[in-house]
């Protein structure tokens, strides 16, 4: 039953975007159609574990959430009842191009413009990750919510009010052009960012990595790519995720642990993905300016070509880190760039950029800063205010295997003072 239940859920969560595509593009009314197609999905993935998959489950879908909207326009005219009747007794097939490779073509730039929809700039960047995630990402609120460490209900609100604002602005089912399009690139590739790090490193949970919300970045990423093909960054941020996500597998022991970039048996790295990533970054590099996601990928690709952390680069990232802090301020790519500048000049030199940041409110209370800290401390030899970072942090994170492993940093600390 298992094995049933995970294969329905990956081909709704693949589905949900083209079902609700093909509602909005014949119906308009965006938020109408998602609480449509989420009831479909729901009754979908009660039903069909049971009773088997219907023949056709996309035109399941489409035929169940169309009948949703029938019974959700009730109230309305007489004329809209007939309309909405008329168009969930239309064939699934009349609905969508004959020729399967055009059907294919329409399906993806559907998605796409979907992911375009949810990136609306009335709409909140919380709000836009969220909604991403459910109307094109296919993960239920309750998901949502527990990546974003938000009760139920509040996630709930969140999703509607992001609904009523693109209703409220008049949005249309249609790719933008020109400069629109543009800004609205950045912040779709934002987004598609924010769900790979939510899957690379899972904010909360029993479980370092969300596998399916990293593929699913990754699967949209592409799409764009598709396209947009001669945009630096859209390439830039796709390699990045190709060259972050082939240390997946020595990320984590058998069970469940955390293991440092420097501990990582790079024997066990996706060559495969590397080989993809780097050659995108090189390719890139070539042809098109710098930018934030393309200086990141090439950061990793210098990680992906040493053998181990002594024999990296790390000159050559420090330098890339400086262009990117210059490009792009960040207080997270100043964090990276303190480890970087311990490394080639020593953790005093990290410990000096550092404390550069205690002001920055962005980073208040967040766990990576005195996980840092205290990394650098045990590197110039400060053992006991190490232990006491390695320990404030694991407090702070809400990840457990994260927290696991501060805490036992913090052990090893203790033990290596009585040692000494």
């Amino acid at each position: 039953m298992g094995t049933t239940t995970d294969r329905v859920e990956d081909l709704l969560r693949a589905l949900a975007p083209r079902v609700l595509a093909v509602l909005v593009r014949r119906h308009g009314q965006f938020d109408a159609c998602e609480d449509a197609v989420q009831e479909a999905l729901l009754a979908a993935a009660t039903s069909w574990p049971a009773d088997g998959l219907p023949t056709e489950p996309m035109g399941w879908l489409v035929t169940v959430a169309g009948r949703r909207l029938t019974d959700q326009w009730r109230s309305e005219s007489a004329r809209r009842r007939r309309e909405v009747t008329v168009a969930v007794q239309q064939p699934y097939h009349e609905l969508m191009s004959p020729d399967p490779a055009e059907e294919a073509g329409r399906h993806t730039d559907d998605t796409l413009t979907l992911l375009f929809l949810c990136c609306h700039p009335e709409v909140s960047a919380p709000s836009q990750l969220a909604l991403t995630l459910r109307a094109v990402g296919g993960l239920s609120t309750e998901e949502i919510a527990s990546a974003f460490l938000v009760p139920v209900s509040t996630m709930a609100q969140r999703i509607s009010r992001a609904k009523q604002r693109i209703r409220q602005a008049g949005a249309s089912f249609v790719m933008p052009e020109g400069p629109e399009r543009t800004e609205r690139l950045a912040v779709v590739l934002h987004v598609l960012y924010l769900i790979f790090n939510e899957g690379y490193t899972a904010t909360s949970g029993p479980d370092l990595q969300r596998v399916e919300l990293a593929a699913e970045a990754i699967r949209l990423t592409r799409e764009v790519r598709r396209l947009l093909p001669e945009d630096g960054e859209v390439a830039g941020l796709l390699a990045l995720m190709l060259l972050t996500d082939s240390r997946r597998g020595a990320r984590v022991t058998g069970d469940g642990a955390l293991v440092p970039l420097a501990e990582q048996d790079r024997g066990r790295w996706d060559r495969a993905l590397i080989a993809e990533g780097t050659a995108l970054v090189e390719g890139t590099l070539a042809t098109a300016p710098l930018g934030p996601y393309l200086l990141q990928a090439a950061i990793a690709a210098v990680h992906a070509e040493a053998p181990g952390t002594d024999e990296t680069d790390w000159p050559q990232i420090l330098v890339l880190y400086g262009i990117l802090d210059r490009l792009a301020p960040n207080p997270m790519v100043t964090l990276n760039r303190a480890v970087a500048t311990a490394m080639v000049h020593g953790p005093e030199a990290g410990l000096a950029l550092l404390d550069e940041l205690a002001a920055d409110r962005r980073l208040a209370g967040h766990h990576r800063v005195d996980a840092v800290r205290a990394h650098l401390l045990e590197r110039a030899g400060e053992h006991d205010r190490a232990q006491e970072h390695y320990r404030l942090a694991a407090r702070r994170t809400v990840s457990l295997p994260e927290q696991r492993y501060l805490e036992g940093k913090a052990a090893a600390m203790r033990v290596g003072k009585t040692s000494g």
